[in-house]
């Protein structure tokens, strides 16, 4: 007994297993100093790095980082992985950007595991961070719980796909992976329960999540929070260019017809330069399909259109949308997005490939359900607003859904997010105003953004409490509502195979059935006659995934 007095003695200046974490904490990759924080009852480790590149080849896999020598000083995490930047309206960045933040309630202990929850962000691959500067997690650590939010590289330097061994692809979610590892092998040095580990993410987020799902190997995580996004989504199917370096390097000052040559001469150039270069070539960089290599470990082997999720078996997942998520475009720029392009055909071309004839009739059905006889036009934009959102996330997050049951997932829950109220994200960010909530409105009530109003008034103060409840409560213990109260007085009821039924979050909880009924109804019968015209699908369209596989 006096040994073991002695020995908590000891490390008590390093990591208080006797009691709290403390701002210094002993990991498996060394000791790491933090700071308190002023908001709340919690300690931040901002910045830490939990990966290294190449610098001879930014494009290529990272590793992880190695230990440190001394104490590491986790004080910040401004750094940015390269990218265009919404809220500066500039190309920032570095590469020296692969870090985690840890946020650790006062409560962790060594003998009080907390539950941990891995937000990864949005951004459609191309943009996106985490930052103390950025977004605050006052919120959720009032809910003990461990948050960790790693960043991960974007665009070329996270997703070009060349079909090489020095750059297969998917990059990106390999960082989010190396990231996992980490959490893993060291989250209970802060406290953390290594055993109750939730992904949650929006968007690209959730996007990267369902892949986790298809394609991580390891018991890295046990429970997941998907809001407005599956890999099924529209926004993913991209062919990959596999001539973007050399195109890259032309625009930058270098022609050459060697993938080799190009690399070598990006990896010199300054990164804003080569971000500006994408952008000015419209470049799109998505996850892909890699091809296999002797010696290097791929993340995506097989299209993941229609394949199995049996990783998904014995796993609690929550899952859900906005209530209008496509609006943007239409409320900014009504007449200039609906006059310039057919969006049905824009849309059903980007995700089904249909002879002439069949687009023909294919489109014209999608419109007459939509439309009816009226005409496009910016006087009446909600039919294109519902086309839109249902073919872009809501009917991908259904056939996630389905994906998930077909799995065996353990529960599903589904939720509709309608509250509008004055911390509505998107529209906040992006200085519109409209009468439902629109694509990651919700965020603004799980973190607190530096554009969100200082005041919180009361309803959106239970709206903040009532959301950080139920995804923490899910995390803890595979239920969000594990148990009525005030604060939530709706049971939430899991989806099964015989009853579709959802929460809905507006001012109150409502439990409801069958989203959007007729529309869905519309698409699953879209689908059932389409399957197989699909891009990416995985079973008659072999010359596509030959396409994507050997760049032809």
């Amino acid at each position: 007994m006096r040994d073991l007095f002695i020995l908590c003695s000891l490390i008590l200046s390093l990591q208080n297993v006797c009691g709290s974490v403390s701002p210094i904490v002993a990991s498996g990759v060394g000791q790491i100093r933090g700071h308190s924080a002023t908001d709340g009852n919690y300690s931040m480790f901002l910045g830490i790095p939990y990966a290294t590149l190449d610098v001879n080849n930014p494009f290529g896999h990272s590793k992880p980082h190695p230990k440190f020598e001394g104490i590491f000083n986790a004080y910040n995490d401004s750094t940015i992985c390269p990218q265009y930047n919404f809220l500066t309206n500039k190309i920032e960045g570095s590469l020296d950007c692969l870090f985690l933040s840890v946020y650790v309630p006062n409560t962790a202990s060594g003998r009080n595991k907390l539950p941990v929850m891995v937000w990864l962000h949005e951004g459609g691959f191309f943009r996106g961070y985490i930052g103390r500067n950025t977004m605050k997690a006052k919120y959720l650590m009032r809910q003990d719980v461990i948050l960790v939010m790693p960043n991960y590289r974007l665009g070329p330097y996270g997703f070009m796909c060349l079909d090489i061994p020095e750059v297969p692809g998917n990059q990106g979610l390999k960082d989010q992976v190396i990231a996992l590892k980490w959490i893993k092998d060291n989250i209970e040095s802060f406290g953390g329960d290594a055993n109750r580990v939730t992904l949650f993410g929006s968007s690209a987020g959730a996007i990267s999540i369902d892949f986790h799902f298809m394609f991580t190997d390891e018991q890295l995580f046990h429970r997941a929070i998907l809001q407005s996004g599956s890999s099924v989504s529209s926004t993913v199917i991209s062919l990959p260019d596999k001539k973007a370096p050399l195109k890259l390097a032309e625009t930058l000052g270098m022609s050459t017809n060697s993938l080799s040559e190009a690399l070598s001469f990006l990896a010199t150039v300054d990164t804003k330069a080569v971000i500006i270069a994408g952008l000015k070539l419209d470049m799109l960089f998505k996850p892909c399909i890699e091809k296999r290599f002797d010696g290097v470990e791929p993340f995506i082997t097989e299209s993941w259109i229609n394949v199995k999720k049996p990783k998904v078996k014995g796993k609690e997942v929550m899952l859900g949308f906005v209530e209008y998520e496509k609006v943007y475009e239409f409320v900014v720029e009504p007449d200039k997005y609906i006059n310039s392009i057919d969006i049905f055909r824009t849309n059903l071309l980007s995700t089904f490939d249909f002879s002439d004839q069949k687009f023909i009739k294919m489109r014209n059905l999608v419109k007459q359900f939509y439309m009816g006889d009226k005409q496009i036009s910016e006087d009446d934009i909600m039919p294109l607003i519902e086309f839109l959102s249902d073919f872009t996330y809501v009917y991908s997050m259904r056939r996630a859904l389905k994906q998930y049951q077909d799995g065996d997932a353990k529960q599903i829950y589904q939720y509709v997010f309608s509250y509008v109220g004055g911390r509505n994200y998107h529209q906040l960010r992006g200085n519109f105003t409209f009468e439902g909530a629109v694509h990651a409105d919700e965020l603004g009530y799980i973190f607190d953004y530096v554009f969100l109003p200082l005041n919180v008034t009361p309803e959106d103060q239970l709206t903040i409490d009532r959301i950080t409840t139920l995804w923490t409560n899910f995390a803890k213990y595979g239920n969000p509502t594990p148990e009525t109260t005030n604060l939530l007085p709706v049971k939430w009821i899991p989806v099964s195979k015989d009853y579709d039924c959802y929460l809905k979050i507006g001012y109150n909880l409502t439990m409801e059935d069958s989203i959007f009924h007729q529309r869905m109804a519309f698409w699953d019968l879209f689908y059932m006659l389409n399957e197989k015209s699909q891009k990416f699908y995985s079973d008659i369209n072999k010359s596509t995934i030959l396409n994507l596989t050997t760049g032809s």
